[in-house]
């Protein structure tokens, strides 16, 4: 079971804050063309960090169906943010936006992880999440690439389809990706929400919630011409 806000915990929050906090700065306060050099070297870390999970988990005999297929909605986010570093289109931004602000912050500020620095996985998951959370942030308030009106509502259906190809495939494979079948093992905010399945309808209702207060900063200091 993973220890929340221990030091080792809170160590890893605390870089992955200051990093997001010093890169937003640069690119707010000097733009130019180390931003563009800087969003291609995230993207290919962003990739590679997920292939050698697959690498890894494959020669340390640990890779099976149900736990080890990229299914989880951080893995769907992985690719996003590479593919909004590369190419920055509208849709692509306010996916990595979303997924990364909303639902891959919260798997940085509760981990479900039970190895420590170090240690490979530790190391992978941490560069990770908080790889997908500072494209987030780089490409939104960094480059200033904002969400378009209605990104909530767009967001939020193309949440829903990805849950459910993932739900069927957690009934072929007999997996629990997105934690769809059974709450994780360790405390996460599911924990609030009942008991399977109703922790899954409140989850789908914070995420709508959570999308929609996303929005709102652009849209309240948006300036009309």
């Amino acid at each position: 079971m993973s220890e929340l806000f221990t030091p080792e915990h809170l160590g890893a929050v605390a870089v992955t804050a200051s990093i997001c906090a010093l890169l937003v700065m640069a690119a707010r306060r000097e733009p130019g063309t180390w931003t563009d050099w800087f969003s291609r070297a995230l993207a290919l870390v962003l990739v590679l960090n997920e292939v050698s999970w697959w690498i890894v988990s494959w020669r340390s005999g640990l890779w099976n169906v149900t736990g080890y297929l990229p299914l989880q909605l951080c893995s769907a986010a992985t690719f996003v943010a590479a593919a909004a570093l590369l190419w920055r289109r509208p849709f692509l931004v306010e996916l990595t936006w979303f997924w990364g602000v909303a639902g891959t912050l919260q798997a940085i500020l509760t981990p479900d992880l039970v190895q420590h620095f170090p240690d490979y996985w530790f190391v992978q998951y941490y560069l990770g999440h908080g790889g997908i959370v500072l494209a987030a942030l780089f490409l939104t308030l960094g480059l200033g690439l904002r969400p378009r009106p209605g990104a909530a509502v767009r967001a939020f259906l193309a949440t829903l389809a990805v849950t459910a190809v993932i739900g069927l495939a957690d009934l072929v494979t007999g997996g629990n990706y997105m934690y769809l079948r059974r709450p994780p093992p360790g405390p996460t905010l599911l924990d609030l929400m009942g008991p399977w399945p109703w922790y899954i309808a409140g989850s789908t209702l914070l995420a709508a919630v959570f999308f929609l207060a996303l929005e709102v900063p652009f849209r309240v200091g948006r300036r009309t011409p």
